[in-house]
């Protein structure tokens, strides 16, 4: 049985952590089946949002324990290459040009938590429960603590990351970790909802350069910022979505996305 298993319907293509019986755990394996189904969704010009979830009562629990014990015995070379796939799967997904919605319909703990903070949308049922529990394990959140950073501030990323403690659904959407709560009976509507939205109200374009945007004002200084969001407005003016997007509107008729 595959750890992860991939549907595409309707421009929305599903991928799904399917190790119900170790609560979805990340391990070596994993994260490269991972890489390679994001890669195919990436590429497919059939595909315009791309929702991750995980089968069974956990969205995903971190890293397996198998895996960790097997991580006691790699030299710091083989640590290394496995700590950059790790950190390789992340990037992808943060930098996709695609929008990626969390649906998270149980805990996400340590790195799973680190999945539902890098996706661009994450939505979670009432009892799922968020953490990064890696200091009371003698180990670190490297990799998430740069994404955690950015997303909800030094403050809070420092609360969670140095406690290791677990928050309800309700901190996480407070903290803004998760973007909101839905019940556990129509969060598979819901999830369904917003990303048919994303495929008939928006240019595939303009969802991909305005996350290039968010990027840009975080990574760079304000003037950088500022000088690449004016060639990126500029260059945006040209693009074909533009020019059928506003030429509808003028007209008063709805793109066809």
């Amino acid at each position: 049985m595959s750890a992860v298993t991939y549907h595409i319907a309707d421009r929305i293509a599903t991928i799904t952590l399917n190790r119900p019986e170790k609560r979805n755990a990340l391990n070596g394996d994993v994260v490269r089946e991972l890489r390679e189904t994001f890669a195919a969704a990436s590429a497919d010009d059939n595909v315009k949002v791309v929702v991750l979830a995980g089968n069974g009562k956990a969205f995903c629990a971190g890293a397996d324990l198998d895996y960790l014990q097997q991580l006691q015995a790699n030299n710091l070379e083989a640590n290394l290459a496995d700590s950059r796939e790790l950190m390789l799967l992340m990037q992808e997904i943060y930098r996709m040009e695609k929008v990626v919605i969390a649906r998270i319909e149980g805990d996400a703990i340590a790195g799973g938590c680190g999945l539902a903070t890098i996706a661009d949308l994450s939505y979670a049922v009432p009892d799922a429960r968020f953490g990064y529990t890696e200091v009371k394990i003698g180990f670190v959140p490297a990799l998430v603590s740069v994404f955690l950073v950015r997303k909800i501030g030094e403050g809070r990323a420092r609360d969670l990351l140095l406690t290791g403690r677990l928050i309800t659904a309700e901190k996480a959407a407070a903290f803004g970790l998760i973007n909101e709560i839905v019940p556990a009976g129509t969060i598979k509507d819901y999830v369904q909802q917003v990303a048919v939205s994303l495929c008939v109200d928006a240019s595939a374009n303009s969802l991909n350069v305005t996350k290039k945007l968010i990027s840009a004002a975080l990574e760079n200084p304000l003037t950088e910022a500022l000088e690449s969001a004016a060639r990126i407005n500029a260059e945006t003016r040209q693009h074909p979505d533009c020019r059928k997007g506003v030429g509808a509107f003028l007209n008063k008729l709805k793109p066809d996305w």
